[in-house]
């Protein structure tokens, strides 16, 4: 077997692992003359995928399974559940935290399992909101997000519903008005999506996004922190600041995660917070979101801050703000003990 077969055989393999599929529309945002293009690389297969493996990297590091009491429902958090309401996505990123899911066939949730969802939701009071995230919701017909988010209202208890997905970013032409009908029916309903470089913010996208918020859908998003993509303080802030300009809320930046297949778009914890530092005090308010790692073991998310706060007495705080300057704040002991 020659050179060229053995490499098409690596990529066998790995599309056998990882599955592959892009949308036309996203492939046509590619700059195919340069290797590192931004969009390229979250779309396209690449073999350090299966030859790349740095320590502590696992298919589920979150430890989703565990905390499945039903399939299709990860129950993590006492108020809310997400709802894996599909294994089919319009484009698999290559960053995907639930890459393990990828070789096995991608099925829809049916009416069997739903119940079963149902039934557990309506037994836990406690749970407040549910995410229906996938795979990709948004890849389903209308028909079917409207079945499930009907059933999902009738658990009493249940105030909002949260969808996340990634077709306003790679097939922002699913967003149409029955869509956009059927969601607002459920409101309060929000959508999380997943935009993480700027040149992903077209006016294709842009439409998409302004005609969910038209309908009454808060739309935000969850930006994911690749090395080699956007690991960069002039590319996020490029990307938080046309987000804010379309009325996308940025939410979250994630950390990578230590997903087996990803690692090499993993960066380091101090990127991140420094890229975070570099912005605040030169980015709005409402442009930053929040850093987040989400903490292997089923240990849920934790923000990661740049450290402002240098001492605290009895008295007064001491603080380096955005500039390096040290700042003293009075914080006098009589205002949380007067008399």
């Amino acid at each position: 077997m020659g050179p060229m077969a053995g490499g098409r055989a690596r990529y066998d393999s790995l599309i056998s692992l990882y599955r592959w599929a892009a949308t036309p529309y996203y492939l046509s945002l590619i700059d195919w003359s340069d290797p590192d293009d931004p969009v390229r690389r979250q779309c396209i297969p690449d073999l350090k995928e299966i030859t790349f493996c740095l320590d502590g990297s696992e298919d589920d590091p979150l430890e989703e399974e565990r905390h499945m009491p039903v399939p299709h429902l990860i129950h993590r958090y006492g108020d809310r559940a997400l709802l894996l309401a599909t294994g089919i996505c319009a484009t698999y990123c290559r960053h995907c935290n639930r890459k393990r899911f990828w070789a096995s066939r991608p099925r829809v949730i049916n009416r069997r399992a739903l119940n079963a969802v149902i039934g557990y939701l309506s037994d836990h009071p406690g749970i407040r909101e549910v995410i229906v995230s996938g795979g990709d919701p948004l890849t389903m017909g209308s028909t079917h997000i409207d079945r499930i988010l009907s059933a999902l209202r009738t658990v009493k208890h249940l105030e909002v519903i949260r969808m996340g997905s990634r077709v306003p970013v790679v097939m922002p032409m699913r967003i149409t008005r029955r869509l956009c009908r059927v969601l607002a029916r459920y409101r309060p309903l929000w959508l999380n999506t997943h935009f993480n470089h700027p040149r992903e913010i077209t006016r294709e996208a842009e439409l998409a996004c302004n005609m969910l918020q038209r309908h009454g859908i808060p739309v935000s998003n969850q930006t994911v922190l690749l090395k080699g993509i956007n690991d960069n303080k002039e590319i996020i802030k490029g990307l938080f600041c046309r987000l804010q300009a379309i009325m996308v809320r940025p939410y979250y930046l994630f950390h990578c995660d230590a997903v087996r297949g990803t690692d090499h778009f993993r960066t380091g914890l101090h990127k991140g917070i420094g890229i975070m530092k570099a912005l605040l005090g030169n980015i709005g308010g409402m442009c930053l979101p929040t850093l987040v790692v989400d903490l292997p073991g089923g240990g849920g998310k934790v923000p990661l801050t740049p450290d402002y706060l240098i001492r605290m007495d009895r008295d007064e705080a001491v603080f380096r703000n955005h500039e390096g300057r040290i700042v003293r704040y009075k914080s006098p002991w009589g205002a949380d003990h007067p008399g």
